[in-house]
C-alpha cells in the first residue's frame, strides 16, 4: 500500500517475548474503525527469543500498513518506543504495549476528541483484564478540554495515550533507557507542556492485562535499583517546567506520594543494610529536602508526613523502623484531642522521639461518608428540600451544629449557612443517626433576604466529637442511563432558580434574575459560501418587552469592529433572525462574535456551536494565496472566536500537489 496522505495516527508497539498476547494486540489495531488507511503501525521487536519476531513478520505479510523493525535487546520498553518515534510520521502517536489491546472504536474517538478540541494529549478509558491495576478517577466523565491542574489526569503517567506528534518533536521528547519508570518523565513533560488535555470516558479504549508468562517489566523490574533514575527524572521534570508555588506543589505531591514515600515504605526494608543506608537513603533524603515544600508537606497523609520528617531530620534508624512496621501501624486508629484527630502511631507524643504533632494530624484526611439522597421542591413555593446522610468515619453520631453551606462561585458574598435537622436513631437505626434534612427557603435564606444571583455550590459542614469537616454535597448514584435528575427550574422572588448536578455529581444552584434571562438564542452557524458565515437564531420567550439584538458584531483583538445587520423574518411570531457576515473581508487576526442590542444586554455572545468547521477562500485570482477562517476552542465569556489568516505557503503547496496528483490518477 502506497500512502498518498499523512496517516492520522502512528501506533508504536514495543515487543519483547510477547507471545501469545502479541497477535491480539496487533489485530486490535488493524481492526480499528478509523481505518488502516489512516493508521501506520510500527512494531519494534526488541531482540525477542520466543517467536515474537516471526509472528510480527507473518502479520506484516498480510498488512502493508504494518512496519516491523528488528533490533538487539535494549533492556526496556523505552528503546523500541524511541525507534518507533524516529520513524513515525502520523499527526498523532499512540503507544500500545504488546500485551494489551484496543477497543475497536478507540482511535477514531480519541482522534476526533483531539481534532475537535485542539488538544495535545487524549486519555482513553482504561479497562483492567485479569486484575491488573488501572486508573479510574480521571475517567468518571468525558472531558473535552482540561489540564493537569483541574483534573485527575496527572494521576496516570503511563504513556498509553494519544499524543500530538508536533508536541513530542517540539520538546524533543524521548524515553530514557530505564527498565522501570521510563514512561513517567516522558508523559509528565508532555502533560506539563500540552495545549489542552482531553479524556474519553464513555468508551472502553485500552485493555490492560498481565502476561501469561508473568514477565511484565512492571513485575520483573520492580525493585528500587530500577526505580531511582526514573524517579529522579520525574522530580527534575516538574522543577523544570512548573514555577515554584501552589501549582508546582499540587503536581509535586503526586511524585512525593507515589515515587518517594510509597517505594521507600515498601521496598527500602527489603534491601541489604549497606545498600539501604549508603545507596538509596541519601537519594530519598535529597528529594525530601529539595522538593517537599511546606505546601506539599501539608497536603500529605500522616504516614507520608512522618517519613518526610524523618528524612529531613536525618534519622535513618527511625525511618527503617517506621517502614518495617508500616502495615501494622496503619491500623492503629486515631485519637481525638481538642477538635483535632491524630494517628495513634507509636511515635505520637513519645518524648524520646520528639516528632511534632503535625506529622500525625489526620483531621483533614478523615473520610466523610455522605450522600444526597433527595433534592426536590417542597410544595409550590420556593423551598428546596434536601435530605441525605453523612458521617465522619470512626467518629460516630453527628452533632446538632452540623450545617448546610451555600457557597458563592466566583463572586464576593459570605457563605450562607442553613441549619439541618438530624434524624434520630429510632428513625434511622441502621445509620446511627447520620441522617440530615435541610429546607432552604430561597426567598429568605440570606438573613431574611432572597438568595442573590449567581451560582451557589452546596457544601455540608459535618461535625462530630468537636471535629468539623466540610465536604461538597454530592449524589454518587445515577439512573439506568447514567444520569442524575435535578429538580426543574422554578420562579422564586423575581428570579429563576435552576438546581443542577456537576459532572462529578456535586449539587449546585444557578440563580438568575428574570431580566437576565437571555433575550435570544443562536440556533445555527454555517458557511453559506467560502468566507461568508450565516448566523441564525430566534428571540426567546423571555424577550417580551426587552430590546432584541439588531446587529452581528465581530471585534478584533486590535479593537477594530465590523457589524452586519440582523434581518428578522416571520416564523409564526416574527422572532426568527439571520445575519450574514463576510468573514473573507476581515483582516487577519482573531475575531470575537457577539450580537449587539440597544438595551442592557448590549453584548450577547454567539456560542461556538458544535459542527462548525473551518473554511478557505481566495482573496484575489484563483491562483493567488488562499486564506482560511476556523473556530478556536476558547472565547471571551463563551463567545465564538474565529481565526482569520492566510494559508501557509508550504501547506498550500502540499494541498495543491495532492489535488494535482489525485487528478492524474483519474
Amino acid at each position: 500500500m502506497v500512502r498518498t496522505k499523512t496517516p492520522r495516527v502512528s501506533v508504536i508497539i514495543p515487543a519483547y517475548n510477547s507471545m501469545p498476547e502479541l497477535t491480539e494486540c496487533v489485530a486490535s489495531v488493524m481492526e480499528q474503525t478509523l481505518g488502516l488507511d489512516k493508521i501506520e503501525i510500527i512494531a519494534v521487536d526488541d531482540g525477542s527469543t520466543d517467536g515474537t519476531a516471526d509472528e510480527l513478520d507473518r502479520l506484516a505479510g498480510g498488512c502493508p500498513g504494518l512496519r516491523v523493525v528488528h533490533q538487539p535487546n535494549s533492556g526496556g520498553a523505552g528503546g523500541p518506543r524511541n525507534t518507533g518515534l524516529d520513524m513515525a510520521v502520523g499527526d498523532y502517536v499512540f503507544f500500545l504495549d504488546s500485551d494489551d489491546y484496543l477497543g475497536p472504536d478507540a482511535l477514531r474517538r480519541m482522534v476526533a476528541m483531539a481534532d475537535e478540541n485542539r488538544t495535545d494529549v487524549v486519555l482513553g478509558k482504561m479497562v483492567s483484564v485479569g486484575g491488573r491495576a488501572v486508573p479510574t478517577a480521571v475517567f468518571s466523565h468525558n472531558q473535552p478540554r482540561t489540564d493537569v491542574f483541574s483534573s485527575a489526569a496527572y494521576r496516570t503517567l503511563g504513556c498509553w495515550k494519544l499524543f500530538r506528534r508536533s508536541l513530542i518533536e517540539r520538546l524533543d521528547l524521548r524515553f530514557p533507557p530505564y527498565r522501570n519508570c521510563e514512561d513517567k518523565p516522558f508523559t509528565a513533560a508532555a502533560f506539563l507542556n500540552a495545549d489542552g488535555i482531553s479524556v474519553v470516558a464513555d468508551y472502553d479504549c485500552y485493555y490492560s492485562r498481565n502476561r501469561q508468562n508473568g514477565n511484565n517489566l512492571t513485575l520483573t523490574a520492580a525493585d528500587l535499583v530500577h526505580r531511582m533514575d526514573g524517579t529522579r527524572l520525574c522530580f527534575e521534570t516538574v522543577a523544570r517546567y512548573v514555577e515554584p508555588g501552589p501549582r508546582r506543589d499540587q503536581i509535586m505531591r503526586r511524585h512525593v506520594e507515589w515515587e518517594l514515600c510509597g517505594p521507600l515504605r515498601a521496598l527500602l526494608p527489603k534491601e541489604s543494610e549497606q545498600q539501604a543506608r549508603e545507596r538509596f537513603y541519601p537519594q530519598f533524603r535529597e528529594w525530601a529536602l529539595s522538593h517537599v515544600t511546606e505546601g506539599v508537606f501539608q497536603q500529605l497523609a500522616p504516614p507520608d508526613r512522618l517519613i518526610v520528617h524523618l528524612l529531613r531530620a536525618d534519622r535513618y534508624e527511625d525511618l527503617i523502623t517506621v517502614a518495617r512496621h508500616a502495615k501494622d501501624d496503619a491500623a492503629r486508629g486515631n485519637v481525638v484531642d481538642k477538635g483535632r484527630v491524630y494517628w495513634c502511631h507509636p511515635f505520637f507524643r513519645d518524648p524520646a522521639k520528639a516528632v511534632p504533632d503535625a506529622c500525625f494530624d489526620a483531621t483533614d484526611r478523615l473520610p466523610v461518608r455522605h450522600e444526597l439522597a433527595e433534592a426536590a421542591w417542597q410544595g409550590d413555593g420556593g423551598v428546596l428540600r434536601l435530605a441525605g446522610h453523612a458521617r465522619i468515619e470512626s467518629l460516630g453520631t453527628l452533632e446538632p451544629t452540623t450545617r448546610l453551606i451555600l457557597r458563592p462561585r466566583g463572586f464576593p458574598h459570605p457563605d450562607v449557612r442553613v441549619p439541618v435537622t438530624l434524624r434520630t436513631a429510632s428513625q434511622q437505626p441502621d445509620e446511627q443517626a447520620t441522617g440530615f434534612l435541610a429546607e432552604v427557603a430561597l426567598g429568605t435564606v440570606d438573613s431574611g433576604a432572597p438568595l442573590g444571583a449567581g451560582v451557589w455550590d452546596f457544601h455540608l459542614d459535618v461535625r462530630a466529637q468537636g471535629v468539623s469537616r466540610t465536604v461538597r454535597l454530592r449524589q454518587a448514584g445515577t439512573d439506568a442511563n447514567g444520569q442524575r435528575t435535578a429538580p426543574q427550574p422554578r420562579e422564586v422572588a423575581a428570579t429563576t432558580a435552576r438546581p443542577f448536578f456537576t459532572p462529578y455529581g456535586n449539587f449546585s444552584l444557578d440563580i438568575r434574575r428574570t431580566e437576565d434571562e437571555p433575550v435570544c438564542q443562536v440556533t445555527a452557524l454555517a458557511w453559506d459560501a467560502p468566507g461568508t458565515l450565516v448566523v441564525t437564531g430566534r428571540l426567546t420567550d423571555d424577550a417580551a418587552g426587552r430590546p432584541g439584538p439588531t446587529a452581528l458584531r465581530a471585534e478584533g483583538d486590535s479593537g477594530s469592529v465590523r457589524e452586519v445587520p440582523l434581518r428578522y423574518a416571520p416564523d409564526g411570531g416574527g422572532t426568527g433572525f439571520t445575519a450574514r457576515l463576510p468573514v473573507r473581508k476581515l483582516p487577519p487576526g482573531r475575531w470575537t462574535l457577539t450580537l449587539r442590542t440597544d438595551g442592557p444586554d448590549s453584548r450577547i455572545p454567539v456560542p461556538p456551536l458544535k459542527g462548525l468547521t473551518g473554511t478557505r477562500w481566495f482573496r484575489a485570482a484563483r491562483l493567488g494565496r488562499p486564506s482560511y477562517a476556523k473556530p478556536l476552542p476558547h472565547g471571551s465569556k463563551g463567545a465564538l472566536v474565529l481565526r482569520v489568516a492566510p494559508v501557509g505557503l508550504a501547506a498550500g503547496l502540499r494541498r495543491r500537489l495532492g489535488r494535482l496528483g489525485s487528478g492524474s490518477r483519474r
